[in-house]
């Protein structure tokens, strides 16, 4: 049985092929297409999903006509009307007789996602984004291996990832995409405004009840505000908000249940993602947890089971022993050097397959980096540690980060400058053999000639594209931009 599962036309297109109950492709459309965030399937992501075998069934990542209704409610008449906006005419694009087509709510979808990827036998699930078809925030019991009783909803407008999103484009960023450089723009301020944030948008007796719609925007909130510091607010505001609806959760169950699985693109939010791993037992959070790792949950709400999860790398792979020696000679120099081999990972982060590395031990390091990137200078960057020696070297509230989802402080800050943000913080990455063993081995190489455990990681592309994908996308990076990247 080969399920696909699809997410397309709203962002973050992608394709989940699911066989026999094993996940054996999951990729962004975006790397194919090289345009970043994009929400359409290209003829390129689909031949290669194509090569794990023709679907028996498609299942398409939220309820369209459903979603429809809050379009029109929001008056978005150009979305209820637009071209594209239906799967099955959408579909005959790419397949000649298109396989049959069944739907999932959106929600449900990222519950699944992470719930049926889990190491859990019961769980609450916590689902976050901007918006469903509805539902802005969701909260589920998981029981293995299938069952997923919803036990609340918040609906749209009441979302705390359109609000997040509205204060992006404030301080001049682009919604739906620089969310995150709004994260690490928060360092640099105080949340003078928190208070008055949450006076003026929300209702005092209601967790994420809104007095407006942020889908419309918040034109120019408390114009004499610096920048870094609504961002520090709303920031806080976010982590507050996020963490009541745990403990909310907590209660609602009566503490029963300790372990949690969190989706949703508002839990790519590493930072108030570390206030929620203080609160629970365990967490797991899908290193895809947004639109596109849906394709991923709609898959496997069909298939009615959890599955084995053996990690991230999923997409398109580039052959050839994972380099260790030329990398570290070069890095030794003062080089910034790219990794592209392997599976690609799935997901929004670089996770040592398709990455740019350097020594963080260089005072000057984060700067020339950003400027290969073409980033802000502000902009801060990750280590991977081995993660033996993650303890030593930063305090984390988990024990291991394999997907870079947590922040945590360095305990020797001076020694890591291209590592430490301006707060102090780090979003580590651990690594392990059973996470990525060509990546450990060059980590534990790279310690054996140095004593020093970690490397700055960050994504191979600049500011705007998206990761390189294939060995052509590599050599393409290395001309333009004069790094060498290793296969």
């Amino acid at each position: 049985m080969i399920i696909w599962g699809i997410t397309a036309l709203g962002h973050d297109g992608a394709i989940t092929v699911l066989r026999d109950g094993e996940i054996v492709f999951a990729a962004h459309s975006e790397r194919y297409s090289r345009i970043k965030n994009d929400p359409y399937l290209n003829n390129e992501i689909v031949e290669e999903a194509l090569t794990y075998g023709e679907p028996d069934e498609i299942v398409w990542y939220e309820k369209p006509w459903l979603k429809k209704t809050r379009q029109a409610w929001a008056g978005q008449w150009k979305e209820v009307f637009g071209k594209d906006t239906l799967p099955k005419p959408y579909l005959k694009k790419f397949f000649e007789k298109v396989p049959k087509i069944s739907y999932v709510r959106h929600h449900e979808a990222h519950a699944a996602a992470g719930a049926f990827t889990s190491p859990f036998e019961d769980a609450i699930v916590m689902v976050m984004d901007a918006v469903g078809e509805w539902d802005c925030i969701s909260m589920w019991l998981y029981q293995y291996p299938n069952k997923l009783k919803l036990l609340h909803t918040e609906s749209y407008p009441n979302s705390l990832g359109l609000l997040y999103s509205a204060f992006t484009q404030r301080v001049g960023l682009k919604p739906n995409e620089e969310e995150y450089i709004l994260m690490g723009m928060a360092a640099f301020g105080k949340p003078y405004h928190a208070r008055k944030i949450e006076a003026d948008f929300f209702n005092p007796e209601k967790l994420t009840q809104l007095k407006i719609n942020p889908h419309i925007g918040i034109g120019d909130y408390i114009p004499s505000a610096k920048d870094v510091d609504l961002a520090a607010s709303i920031q806080e505001v976010i982590h507050r908000r996020v963490t009541k609806w745990f403990r909310q959760a907590m209660a609602l169950t009566g503490n029963r249940v300790r372990n949690f699985v969190y989706g949703g693109g508002v839990a790519l939010n590493c930072v108030a993602n570390s206030y929620v791993a203080e609160l629970v037992d365990s967490l797991w959070i899908m290193p895809c947890p947004g639109d596109a790792g849906n394709s991923l949950g709609a898959a496997l709400l069909k298939y009615n089971h959890a599955v084995e999860w053996n990690g991230p790398y999923l997409g398109t792979n580039i052959s050839g022993e994972y380099p260790i020696i030329e990398p570290i000679k070069a890095m030794l120099r003062g080089e910034v050097i790219g990794i592209a081999n392997g599976r690609a990972e799935f997901g929004p982060r670089a996770l040592g397959n398709r990455s740019l590395l350097a020594d963080p031990r260089n005072p000057n390091v984060k700067d020339k980096v950003n400027e290969v990137k073409q980033r802000q200078k502000f902009r801060p960057f990750a280590p991977a540690i081995l993660s033996t020696d993650c303890e030593n070297e930063f305090s984390l509230p988990i024990d291991q980060s394999p997907y870079m989802q947590f922040t945590g402080y360095a305990k020797n800050p001076t020694r890591y400058p291209g590592i430490i943000h301006v707060d102090g913080s780090s979003r580590v990455q651990t690594v392990s053999p059973e996470d990525n063993i060509g990546f450990y081995q060059l980590l534990a190489e790279w310690k054996k000639q140095t004593g020093c455990s970690m490397l700055l990681n960050t994504s191979l592309n600049i500011k705007g594209e998206p990761l390189v994908n294939t060995r052509e996308d590599a050599d393409r990076f290395e001309q333009k931009h004069n790094i060498k990247v290793y296969s």
